[in-house]
């Protein structure tokens, strides 16, 4: 003998509880049908772990392929609904899957972007040009207008305007 409840044992329990709560209402000829629903329930928890897993995996096919995906330079095809995108992590996140899960889905290799090229070039040019990127001390490219001088008028409104009104 085990020390598990057997699983007859087990739904029977079950459906003694169902059946004490006060706000079931059921007549008696539904409980045999009830109580057989139980154990199959039962029956099917009880198996191990190694059967439940293979209807699991299941095969994903593309909706396009890995080349297809990247011919464009302004936008990445998804695999999942083959609609196009200039980044493809939002959308991943909505369908619960991270950057790695999705290549790993559509067995695509490591460095498969997630980031349309044109899109990846104008977000790092504006980067740069608003000296995002550069070290401290270094003075931002020449030939680009990155970053506003700073307003004399606040330099200007903690010193009297006219030194002449002042001394007066």
């Amino acid at each position: 003998m085990t020390n598990e409840p057997k699983a007859v044992e087990l739904a029977t329990e079950l459906t003694i509880a169902w059946l004490s709560n006060p706000n079931t209402r059921t007549s008696a000829d539904d409980v045999p049908a009830f109580l057989q629903s139980m154990y199959a329930a039962v029956e099917r928890l009880a198996l191990p772990a190694d059967e439940d897993n293979t209807t699991a995996t299941q095969e994903f096919t593309p909706a396009v392929s890995a080349r297809k995906s990247l011919a464009s330079r302004e936008h990445i095809i998804s695999m999942i609904d083959g609609k196009s995108y200039k980044t493809l992590r939002r959308h991943l996140a909505t369908h619960g899957l991270t950057p790695d899960d999705y290549r790993q889905r559509y067995g695509l290799k490591a460095d498969y972007p997630m980031v349309a090229p044109a899109y990846s070039e104008s977000r790092s040019a504006m980067a740069k040009t608003i000296g995002l990127g550069r070290k401290p001390g270094q003075k931002v490219q020449s030939g680009t207008t990155a970053a506003k001088p700073a307003r004399k008028a606040a330099k200007s409104a903690t010193q009297p305007k006219d030194t002449a009104a002042a001394s007066e």
